[in-house]
Order: C-alpha cells, then structure tokens, then sequence
C-alpha cells in the first residue's frame, strides 16, 4: 500500500522528530550514526521501501548543518578524490534499491546495520591506510554500498580516518561529500518514481528537525567519553538490524 501522510499518527510524527534529532547529533559526534539509527524508527512508519530515500532527503539536512557548523576543518582534496567514482556507483545501487520488494527492502537494511559495526572495528584494528589514487576506489565502495542503504556513512568515516583525518576533519569532510553523494542518490530515486510526493514532504520534515543537531553536537563534542558512546551506538545498531531482519525473514 502506497505511503500517505495521514497514515502517520501525531504520536509517531513526535517520535520520529524526536529520534531525528537524537540521531542528529550523535551522527554530529561520531561523523556517522543518523542513517543507522533513524531505519529503527522509520521502518515501522513508513515501510522499508521508503526508509532509504526519505533517509537519503533528510539527510541532505543534516550534512549541510554539519559542513556549516565545522566548515573549517574539510579537506578538500580527499573529498575530491573520493567522489569520481564513488557518483556513477551510487546511481547504480540507488536504482537497484528501487527494484526491490518491501521484504527485500528489509533483508538489505537489516544485513547492512549487522555487517557495518563489526566492519568499521575489523578495518580499525587492520591499521588499514589509504593514500593519494587510493581513496579512488574507496569512493567508489563507499558509493556501491550507501547508493542501497542507510547508515553506510560508517564506511566513509573509516576511509577517512584511514586517510589520516581526525577528530572535526573527519566529521566535515564526511559532510562535504555526503551533501553531494545525497543530491545524486535523492536525484535517482525522484528520477525512478521512489520519492513520491508524500514521501518527499516526510522527508522534509523530518529533515528539518535534524538541523540543529549539529550545532548540539559541536558544543558537547568533547565532553562525552567517545568510547562509551560508540560501544552503546553500535550495540544499538546491531540489535535493530537483528530486529528488521528477523521481522522481514518471517514475513
């Protein structure tokens, strides 16, 4: 059944807003987080099939808060090497979502909150390091998997910590190139009849309500313990892609 407005109840628009917000500003802290988060929320709303390209709309929102917030730290050069490949791959994948059912919608958000923890500690602990033409084909990854997804951002965050960017350069740098990944990816999905008008408003809406999380975030970046919180956001993750996997392996 196709997504109307008047489905979504006041409670779970506060919800939505609220988790929106939330998401905002640990995806602030962290450089990733809101596309893995808001699935959680969004799926029981609006459907599977909707959740990657209202995330895709919203987080438009999000990113150019973020760059404006912490425009100072992008290094551009690394943004620009990321992104020849990484644009054609993301129309790509973006169109291939499109083609899914809504249970192949939730196999491919569930596996994806499952594999991108333990894959952001594996490339850590790897000492993995990218240099120069390298961070070419890296785009071109980070484009095939977030072009399908929500939250891959988890990837992009660990190409360019492995680029030796740290702390704010990686959160705008991650901005910078997200802003112009999600114009292409939303582009796709208009272009292929998958934002309709009603799912568009949404994710505007919900879009809106991130926008001052990234300034929440800047102030409190260096209070919170950062171990801590990432072992909470990705105990979170997994848990609630175990939970949309098994809802769409028993559908």
């Amino acid at each position: 059944m196709a997504f109307a407005l008047a489905d979504v109840s006041l409670a779970q628009a506060a919800l939505v807003a609220a988790s929106a917000f939330g998401a905002a500003i640990i995806g602030g802290m962290a450089g990733y987080g809101t596309g893995l988060l808001m699935p959680l929320v969004l799926v029981p709303v609006i459907g599977a099939e909707n959740v990657v390209p209202v995330i895709a709309v919203s987080a438009l929102f999000t990113n150019v808060s973020r760059l404006v917030a912490m425009r100072d730290a992008v290094d551009w050069q690394k943004a620009a090497l990321m992104l020849p490949l990484a644009l054609p791959l993301v129309m790509l994948s973006a169109y291939g979502f499109t083609r899914l059912d809504t249970g192949g919608a939730q196999l491919v958000i569930g596996l994806m909150l499952m594999v991108l923890v333990p894959l952001r500690r594996w490339l850590a602990h790897a000492g993995f390091r990218l240099a120069g033409w390298q961070l070419l084909p890296a785009g071109g990854v980070y484009g095939f998997v977030t072009g399908a997804s929500s939250g891959a951002g988890v990837i992009l965050v660990s190409f360019l910590m492995a680029a030796g960017l740290g702390g704010k350069a990686v959160i705008a740098t991650d901005a910078a190139i997200s802003i112009v990944i999600g114009l292409v990816k939303a582009g796709t999905f208009g272009w292929n009849d998958a934002l309709p008008l009603p799912v568009l408003v949404f994710a505007l809406l919900v879009g809106v309500a991130t926008l001052p999380g990234a300034f929440v975030a800047r102030a409190i970046l260096d209070r919170l313990p950062v171990r801590l919180h990432t072992l909470i956001l990705e105990a979170v993750i997994v848990l609630g892609g175990a939970v949309i996997l098994g809802r769409a392996l028993l559908a």
